[in-house]
């Protein structure tokens, strides 16, 4: 474990240990990332009854959910002009984190390889998509690579920075201010803002430094205050949630909802995604045509949506929900 909290597995270590990470078959309808730390039958048992009475309590779900892992190789991109060979680089990239915070290995790694005269500030992309930092790691992954065969394969570039698609992240301030305004979101659409706002701000600190140092411990002991309701109530005032879609030009859906129905029902992820993503539910015996993924599973769409937000929602508060095409083979 490095000191930025995410597993490296180094490209001139072990060979049984890259051997693994190369090691892998295509992902299935339940995909599985390999060396996930995420006990996915007992999140998948208990996304379908919304239930707290079952294998796996609220606290290892969460932390299932914190430590699941993405095996990775980072590549340099071959038009980059080096000194000798640059030889691939390896992580286990945590899915609750972002790519500019755990990644200063990988930029050290080929740092030591490209002519100083050409190092810019580094990005990175995968097949030919550059990848948005901004975006919580298992968000890309399940986004554009959910199918692919493991490690999945980054490419490094330090030149030519795409402006146009991706914004520029110079220190890790950036990301902490990124970061904190996307809870302060979350906040605002689940208290009124009420819950961040009576924090202090070594409270924020906590939950930044919590999510920077990999410390699930640091995190959730301030992380739960926003998780909590008014038992009368039924759950949160609206539920902060992104619908992320491969077949749309638009970057996100986000609308209010809320968690509970005026009749006192409690809503579920399928009656989200009929209100604001009907392509991705089949219609009566249409075959299956979308995968609707978060943290690299498929939720049943009878699981309570009040659940879902409390326990797969990422370390900025938000449900991030990708919908993909189902894979033709």
């Amino acid at each position: 474990m490095d000191k930025q909290g995410n597993d490296n597995i180094d490209s001139h270590g072990p060979s049984s240990i890259k051997a693994d990470c190369k090691t892998s078959t295509k992902r299935s309808c339940l995909p599985l990332d390999l060396g996930v730390c995420l006990c996915v039958w007992g999140i998948y048992y208990l996304c379908a009854t919304g239930s707290r009475n079952s294998m796996a309590d609220d606290k290892d779900v969460l932390r299932d959910v914190w430590f699941g892992r993405i095996p990775t190789c980072f590549i340099l991109n071959q038009d980059e002009v080096t000194e000798r060979e640059a030889e691939p680089y390896y992580l286990l990239l945590p899915r609750v984190s972002y790519l500019t915070l755990v990644t200063d290995k990988v930029k050290k790694h080929f740092h030591k390889v490209v002519r100083t005269d050409d190092v810019e500030e580094m990005w990175l992309e995968y097949e030919g998509t550059p990848l948005k930092w901004h975006y919580p790691i298992g968000v890309l992954f399940d986004l554009h690579a959910s199918n692919t065969v493991l490690p999945w394969s980054i490419t490094v570039h330090f030149k030519n920075f795409p402006d146009r698609d991706l914004l520029h992240c110079p220190s890790n301030s950036v990301i902490e201010a990124h970061f904190m305004s996307s809870l302060k979101e979350a906040d605002a659409l689940k208290h009124k803002s009420q819950v961040v706002n009576d924090m202090q701000k070594k409270d924020h600190k906590q939950l930044w430094m919590g999510l920077q140092n990999d410390k699930f411990d640091q995190f959730w002991a301030m992380n739960r205050k926003l998780m909590e309701y008014p038992t009368e109530e039924g759950g949160f005032r609206y539920i902060p949630f992104r619908i992320y879609q491969t077949m749309s030009d638009r970057p996100f859906i986000q609308k209010l909802f809320r968690p509970v129905s005026p009749e006192g029902n409690m809503h579920t992820l399928g009656d989200l995604l009929k209100e604001m993503c009907p392509a991705a539910l089949p219609h009566d015996g249409e075959q299956k045509r979308y995968q609707v993924v978060i943290h690299g599973i498929e939720p049943l769409l009878e699981t309570p949506l009040q659940w879902l937000s409390e326990h797969l929602s990422h370390p900025d508060n938000f449900l991030h929900i990708c919908v993909t095409p189902v894979p033709s083979d």
